[in-house]
């Protein structure tokens, strides 16, 4: 049965945002009192927050699809539509969130951080909002906007100062028990210890955190082991503690290969940009299993060795517990160190947010295929304008064409070569397509038409003046050469009838 999990694909789809509602105020004795259509609700976000409680990603591998709430329809009497409801997502401390392609998005490694992962949609705006002097009844309002979907990656990574790293039964899971209140599954066959565990260690008045990583074996930076799955649990780690089994009674084995093996792995291992590579950091070692006395004496062989290399080496027993205050307060010290290091760096520069008013709004791309010419326009207003519009009403569409030629739309098609009945796409993929007629760009407002109609759109059925004259003038043409025909035929059978009479 599954207890652990670091790395899951989560499912996520935001609230739609309601729908704008339609409606006119009746009152007695004024039964055209007004719009009153009232807005409709957001909807909710999915959020994901950092929560020192939580310490694995368990609920998402068994419940991997989550969604937030839709926002409520607007109604009359100017009432709005009720906020989807937020969902938030508590996650370990020190969780990354990816995109699908693995590109990070956010590192939550503060608790209490917070990340709206899929944003809700945008409540569509009532005929009461929409409303101004010159259109004073809108027939119609805006429809919300569907909230994101999507996928994301989240991978826990440990947040602690010191990392316990070795080949499989070397006795880091008993050094965390020795050291800390953790109580961490031990037994005498490798690979006991399948994911990560944390113990707390107070040494003085410094309190650090120790990890235990899953044993490491020659191969694990290619996938080889566990050791691939569990590295990037050392990468936010400031010391490494190579625990090296001085009492093993495998063959080829002793402390000095373990620890070229494990430095190899190590240094294989490619960490984030911008963080300190692994075999740069603090190193100790610690020869473990000194009770045993062939260990002690292995140990006491191999200890100048280790020292000429430079590492810091101390002999411990999780036993007997020899050493073990002697390596935590060492460990101590380097945390406190590298935690004053930290706070003398400069502050980090501030994240400023600029407006977005200076880029461009929309983009027009000219793409061809079997069919023909036609041309795309994409951009976050165009998108969301046609999401927010109702096809179904002649005003609405009436209304987005208006909305697109203000921003600039029908200027950047005769820029591109599209003329008068071209093919139009409104954002990726299918989209929404329509042939493009710029008669339909101008002074909706000063227009007088019956709600939810827009005589720019409708099929006019009655003839204009010049067509009614030039109708007349055809039938009075008409009409004379039917009556000169009739005269011909007179003329015609009056000369045959003198002839016959002669």
């Amino acid at each position: 049965m599954v207890t652990f999990v670091d790395r899951v694909t989560l499912h996520l789809r935001a609230g739609k945002g309601g729908n704008g509602c339609v409606s006119v105020r009746r009152e007695k004795f004024k039964p055209l009192a007004g719009p009153d259509g009232g807005n409709g609700g957001h909807g909710g976000d999915v959020v994901l927050v950092a929560d020192p409680q939580v310490t694995t990603l368990l609920s998402y591998h068994h419940a991997p699809h989550r969604s937030a709430g839709n926002g409520g329809f607007g109604m009359g009497d100017h009432r709005s539509g009720a906020l989807g409801e937020t969902l938030e997502l508590p996650v370990p401390v020190g969780t990354v969130v990816k995109d699908p392609s693995g590109e990070t998005i956010v590192d939550l490694i503060e608790p209490g951080m917070r990340f709206i992962a899929a944003p809700g949609g945008v409540g569509g705006l009532g005929n009461a909002a929409l409303s101004n002097p010159k259109r004073k009844a809108p027939g119609f309002a805006l429809l919300g906007t569907p909230g994101w979907e999507g996928d994301v990656l989240l991978e826990l990574k440990t947040v602690a100062d010191v990392a316990l790293v070795g080949f499989p039964s070397a006795g880091k899971s008993s050094l965390v028990a020795a050291i800390s209140a953790a109580r961490p599954k031990i037994a005498d066959y490798p690979f006991t210890t399948l994911h990560p565990n944390l113990g707390v260690v107070q040494a003085g008045e410094v309190r650090y955190t120790v990890a235990d990583v899953p044993g490491l074996i020659e191969g694990a930076s290619e996938g080889k082991g566990l050791g691939l799955e569990f590295l990037r649990h050392v990468e936010r780690c400031t010391a490494l503690v190579h625990v090296l089994d001085c009492a093993t009674l495998e063959p080829g084995r002793d402390p000095l290969t373990d620890l070229d093996v494990i430095l190899a792995e190590l240094g294989a291992y490619p960490v984030p940009e911008g963080q300190v590579p692994l075999l740069d950091r603090p190193q100790v070692i610690a020869l473990n299993k000194v009770d045993v006395p062939e260990a002690r004496d292995l140990a006491d062989m191999v200890r100048p060795d280790l020292e000429a290399r430079g590492f810091r080496v101390f002999e411990i027993s999780t036993v007997s517990h020899v050493g073990l205050r002697q390596l935590s307060f060492a460990l101590a010290d380097l945390v406190l160190q590298h935690r004053q290091a930290e706070a003398d760096k400069p502050a980090p520069e501030r994240i400023v947010i600029r407006p977005r008013g200076a880029e461009k709004e929309f983009t027009i791309r000219v793409e061809g295929g079997t069919y023909g010419t036609f041309y795309r326009i994409l951009g976050e207003k165009p998108v969301r304008w046609m999401q927010q519009t109702d096809f179904q009403n002649d005003e609405a569409v009436g209304f987005l064409a208006d909305r697109l030629e203000k921003l600039g739309v029908e200027d950047g098609l005769y820029k591109v070569g599209a003329t008068a009945g071209s093919t139009v796409v409104i954002g990726e993929g299918d989209g929404v397509v329509f042939d493009w007629q710029p008669t339909l760009s101008s002074v909706a407002e000063l227009m007088t038409a019956p709600r939810g109609t827009d005589p720019r759109i409708e099929q006019r059925t009655r003839r204009t003046t010049s067509e009614r004259r030039e109708r007349y003038h055809d039938l009075m043409d008409a009409k004379a050469d039917a009556r000169a025909e009739l005269d011909a035929e007179r003329i015609a059978d009056s000369d045959g009838g003198s002839e016959d009479r002669g």
